[in-house]
């Protein structure tokens, strides 16, 4: 019984040797199989990747959108990945697809998306004026990206769905490319210093709220059936501010949203 042991052992390190010759491009993965047994599979879940390719390329095009000076096109790229984004963990689920590699290949996607793109997007269209402090600003967030990011890997499955602990990186995102795109869709010059510096401070506030432990809520446990009627009204309100001017309105959603957690925090202690 052990001699044929070691001759699995032998025959799979030999399939190793030979998936790995250098002429082939392959993934393996070790997954859950039945009994509780470890199995390894070659390849990968196409509908959920290639979504989150669709979320990758849409956050590649906004840098490349901002580089050549067109920011409303580049804001927009990023609501696009943001939406690319929201898809693909629920295309998994709904197709059983869930895999490590699709979680690893989501978060990179997110780096370039909701980290790197609006960084660099606002650096272009604004902070690259006043110089060093500029560019700090911008690697501030890009910095705090990766850590919001890192921290909500480790965190899965051990904090409460209905709460992000911090700013989500999309909606840090949607902060900073709403902002931008509200001033190019309102001839705004963004280069003017003293709005520069003030861009570069809201720049370094989102990446604060990304990092802290601020509660959001999540609206993953949303009850959607049926909501209170008076919602309604308050809702009607809010869809016709956004029509009436896009980029304004989803800034001004965006701003209320992130200043939720703070000031929750703060309501929550004043009443204890």
């Amino acid at each position: 019984m052990q001699d044929e042991t070691v001759v699995d052992e032998r025959e799979e390190h030999l399939d190793d040797l030979e998936d790995h010759d250098g002429l082939t491009f392959e993934v393996e993965e070790e997954e859950q199989g039945e009994g509780g047994r470890r199995v390894r599979n070659k390849g990968i879940y196409l509908l959920p990747n290639l979504v989150t390719t669709a979320a990758l390329f849409s956050g590649f095009y906004a840098i490349i959108a901002a580089m050549k000076g067109f920011y409303d096109k580049a804001a927009l790229a990023v609501f696009v990945a943001a939406l690319f984004d929201g898809m693909d963990g629920r295309v998994a689920r709904m197709t059983n697809t869930q895999s490590a590699f699709g979680a690893e290949f989501d978060s990179l996607s997110d780096m370039v998306s909701f980290g790197v793109a609006p960084a660099l997007i606002v650096y272009s269209n604004s902070l690259q004026v006043i110089g060093k402090p500029g560019w700090a600003a911008a690697f501030v967030y890009v910095a705090a990206a990766a850590f919001r990011l890192a921290r909500f890997n480790v965190q899965i499955g051990h904090v409460d769905k209905r709460y992000f602990i911090g700013l989500a990186s999309p909606l840090g995102a949607a902060v900073i490319a709403s902002l931008v795109w509200a001033g190019a869709d309102n001839g705004v010059n963004m280069r003017v210093p003293w709005l520069s510096w003030c861009v570069a401070v809201i720049t370094v506030l989102v990446a604060f709220l990304m990092i802290s432990n601020f509660r959001y809520y999540s609206f993953k446990e949303f009850d959607r059936s049926r909501v209170p009627f008076a919602v309604m009204l308050p809702a009607v309100f809010v869809i016709c501010a956004v029509a009436s001017d896009l980029p304004i309105g989803i800034l001004a959603v965006t701003l209320v949203y992130s200043a939720s957690g703070p000031v929750s925090a703060l309501w929550n202690r004043s009443r204890r």
